[in-house]
Protein backbone atom coordinates (compact mmCIF):
# COMPACT_ATOMS: atom_id res chain seq x y z
CA UNK A 1 0.00 0.00 0.00
CA UNK A 2 2.82 2.37 0.85
CA UNK A 3 4.48 1.72 -2.52
CA UNK A 4 1.23 2.52 -4.34
CA UNK A 5 0.85 5.77 -2.38
CA UNK A 6 4.37 6.93 -3.23
CA UNK A 7 3.96 6.01 -6.90
CA UNK A 8 0.74 8.00 -7.13
CA UNK A 9 2.52 11.07 -5.75
CA UNK A 10 5.27 10.87 -8.39
CA UNK A 11 3.25 9.86 -11.47
CA UNK A 12 1.60 12.42 -13.75
CA UNK A 13 -2.22 12.33 -13.51
CA UNK A 14 -4.00 10.39 -16.22
CA UNK A 15 -6.35 13.06 -17.54
CA UNK A 16 -7.13 14.51 -20.93
CA UNK A 17 -5.53 17.74 -21.98
CA UNK A 18 -7.78 20.77 -22.10
CA UNK A 19 -8.91 21.81 -25.58
CA UNK A 20 -6.68 24.39 -27.24
CA UNK A 21 -7.62 27.75 -25.85
CA UNK A 22 -8.71 30.41 -28.31
CA UNK A 23 -9.90 33.10 -25.94
CA UNK A 24 -10.35 35.73 -28.61
CA UNK A 25 -12.49 33.51 -30.84
CA UNK A 26 -14.69 32.27 -27.98
CA UNK A 27 -15.08 35.76 -26.51
CA UNK A 28 -16.00 37.13 -29.92
CA UNK A 29 -18.53 34.36 -30.53
CA UNK A 30 -20.22 34.72 -27.12
CA UNK A 31 -20.26 38.53 -27.43
CA UNK A 32 -21.91 38.20 -30.86
CA UNK A 33 -24.61 35.95 -29.41
CA UNK A 34 -25.29 38.42 -26.60
CA UNK A 35 -25.38 41.38 -29.01
CA UNK A 36 -27.80 39.57 -31.33
CA UNK A 37 -30.00 38.59 -28.36
CA UNK A 38 -30.15 42.18 -27.11
CA UNK A 39 -30.93 43.42 -30.63
CA UNK A 40 -33.77 40.94 -31.25
CA UNK A 41 -35.13 40.38 -27.76
CA UNK A 42 -34.18 43.55 -25.90
CA UNK A 43 -32.42 41.51 -23.22
CA UNK A 44 -29.87 38.74 -22.83
CA UNK A 45 -30.62 35.23 -23.98
CA UNK A 46 -32.27 32.88 -21.47
CA UNK A 47 -32.10 29.15 -22.15
CA UNK A 48 -34.19 26.36 -20.64
CA UNK A 49 -32.56 22.96 -21.05
CA UNK A 50 -34.90 20.00 -21.45
CA UNK A 51 -33.66 16.41 -21.37
CA UNK A 52 -36.27 14.43 -23.27
CA UNK A 53 -34.58 11.07 -22.70
CA UNK A 54 -30.94 11.32 -23.69
CA UNK A 55 -27.76 9.50 -22.64
CA UNK A 56 -26.49 12.82 -21.10
CA UNK A 57 -23.63 13.27 -23.57
CA UNK A 58 -25.22 16.41 -25.01
CA UNK A 59 -25.98 17.74 -21.52
CA UNK A 60 -22.31 17.47 -20.57
CA UNK A 61 -21.32 19.59 -23.57
CA UNK A 62 -24.20 22.02 -23.05
CA UNK A 63 -23.36 22.53 -19.38
CA UNK A 64 -19.69 22.94 -20.26
CA UNK A 65 -20.75 26.37 -21.53
CA UNK A 66 -21.13 27.38 -17.87
CA UNK A 67 -17.77 26.07 -16.67
CA UNK A 68 -14.71 28.25 -16.10
CA UNK A 69 -13.31 27.52 -19.56
CA UNK A 70 -16.25 28.90 -21.59
CA UNK A 71 -18.13 30.92 -18.92
CA UNK A 72 -20.90 32.23 -21.17
CA UNK A 73 -22.72 33.85 -18.28
CA UNK A 74 -20.21 36.71 -18.39
CA UNK A 75 -21.85 37.64 -21.71
CA UNK A 76 -25.34 37.54 -20.27
CA UNK A 77 -26.32 34.16 -21.71
CA UNK A 78 -27.83 32.12 -18.93
CA UNK A 79 -29.66 28.92 -18.20
CA UNK A 80 -32.95 29.38 -16.35
CA UNK A 81 -34.89 26.95 -14.19
CA UNK A 82 -38.36 27.85 -15.44
CA UNK A 83 -39.64 27.77 -19.01
CA UNK A 84 -41.63 30.90 -18.15
CA UNK A 85 -38.35 32.86 -18.11
CA UNK A 86 -36.85 31.29 -21.25
CA UNK A 87 -36.40 32.50 -24.80
CA UNK A 88 -34.93 29.23 -26.10
CA UNK A 89 -35.82 25.63 -25.30
CA UNK A 90 -32.66 23.57 -25.79
CA UNK A 91 -33.93 19.99 -26.07
CA UNK A 92 -31.61 16.98 -25.96
CA UNK A 93 -32.21 13.31 -26.62
CA UNK A 94 -34.97 11.45 -28.39
CA UNK A 95 -38.39 12.16 -26.99
CA UNK A 96 -39.49 9.20 -24.91
CA UNK A 97 -43.14 8.30 -24.40
CA UNK A 98 -42.86 9.31 -20.74
CA UNK A 99 -41.41 12.75 -21.62
CA UNK A 100 -43.77 13.65 -24.46
CA UNK A 101 -46.39 15.38 -22.31
CA UNK A 102 -43.75 17.12 -20.16
CA UNK A 103 -42.08 18.51 -23.30
CA UNK A 104 -45.41 19.74 -24.66
CA UNK A 105 -46.22 21.44 -21.35
CA UNK A 106 -42.78 23.05 -21.21
CA UNK A 107 -43.26 24.35 -24.74
CA UNK A 108 -46.70 25.74 -23.88
CA UNK A 109 -45.34 27.44 -20.73
CA UNK A 110 -42.59 29.27 -22.64
CA UNK A 111 -43.65 32.82 -23.55
CA UNK A 112 -43.50 34.23 -27.09
CA UNK A 113 -41.19 34.86 -28.84
CA UNK A 114 -39.72 31.43 -28.32
CA UNK A 115 -37.36 29.21 -30.23
CA UNK A 116 -36.82 25.48 -30.01
CA UNK A 117 -33.35 24.04 -30.62
CA UNK A 118 -32.86 20.29 -31.01
CA UNK A 119 -29.37 19.54 -29.72
CA UNK A 120 -27.59 16.44 -31.01
CA UNK A 121 -28.33 13.59 -33.38
CA UNK A 122 -30.85 11.93 -31.07
CA UNK A 123 -32.94 15.10 -30.79
CA UNK A 124 -33.01 15.35 -34.55
CA UNK A 125 -34.41 11.95 -35.47
CA UNK A 126 -34.07 9.65 -32.45
CA UNK A 127 -30.47 8.70 -33.23
CA UNK A 128 -29.42 5.23 -32.11
CA UNK A 129 -32.58 5.03 -29.96
CA UNK A 130 -34.99 5.59 -32.88
CA UNK A 131 -36.27 2.02 -33.07
CA UNK A 132 -36.88 1.64 -29.35
CA UNK A 133 -40.37 0.84 -28.14
CA UNK A 134 -40.08 3.68 -25.60
CA UNK A 135 -39.17 6.44 -28.08
CA UNK A 136 -41.66 8.67 -29.90
CA UNK A 137 -38.98 10.10 -32.21
CA UNK A 138 -37.05 13.32 -32.58
CA UNK A 139 -38.13 16.59 -31.00
CA UNK A 140 -39.88 17.71 -34.20
CA UNK A 141 -42.28 14.76 -33.82
CA UNK A 142 -43.70 16.47 -30.71
CA UNK A 143 -43.11 20.23 -31.00
CA UNK A 144 -41.97 22.50 -33.86
CA UNK A 145 -38.19 22.94 -34.08
CA UNK A 146 -36.44 26.08 -35.31
CA UNK A 147 -32.86 24.78 -35.38
CA UNK A 148 -31.06 21.44 -35.29
CA UNK A 149 -27.47 21.39 -33.99
CA UNK A 150 -25.91 18.13 -35.23
CA UNK A 151 -23.35 16.02 -33.43
CA UNK A 152 -23.03 13.19 -31.01
CA UNK A 153 -22.48 15.20 -28.89
CA UNK A 154 -21.92 18.64 -30.43
CA UNK A 155 -19.02 20.59 -28.88
CA UNK A 156 -19.80 23.77 -26.88
CA UNK A 157 -18.44 26.04 -29.64
CA UNK A 158 -20.92 24.51 -32.12
CA UNK A 159 -23.75 25.10 -29.66
CA UNK A 160 -22.80 28.78 -29.43
CA UNK A 161 -22.53 29.02 -33.22
CA UNK A 162 -25.99 27.48 -33.53
CA UNK A 163 -27.50 29.97 -31.07
CA UNK A 164 -25.88 32.84 -32.97
CA UNK A 165 -27.25 31.53 -36.28
CA UNK A 166 -30.70 31.26 -34.71
CA UNK A 167 -30.62 34.86 -33.50
CA UNK A 168 -29.14 36.24 -36.72
CA UNK A 169 -31.97 34.71 -38.74
CA UNK A 170 -34.63 35.95 -36.33
CA UNK A 171 -35.47 38.86 -38.64
CA UNK A 172 -35.97 36.55 -41.62
CA UNK A 173 -38.52 34.34 -39.93
CA UNK A 174 -40.76 34.61 -36.95
CA UNK A 175 -40.04 32.40 -33.94
CA UNK A 176 -42.08 29.29 -33.38
CA UNK A 177 -45.69 30.14 -32.65
CA UNK A 178 -47.49 27.39 -34.49
CA UNK A 179 -48.72 24.25 -32.88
Amino acid sequence: MRKLLFESLIRVPLTERAPPRSDAAMDELAAAVDKAACRHLGHSLSIRAVDAGSCNGCELEMHALNNAFYDIERFGIRFVASPRHADVLLVTGPVTKNMREALERTYDATPHPKWVVALGSCARDGGCFADSYAVVGGVSAVIPVDLHIPGCPPPPADILKGLLALLEHADMRAPTSRR
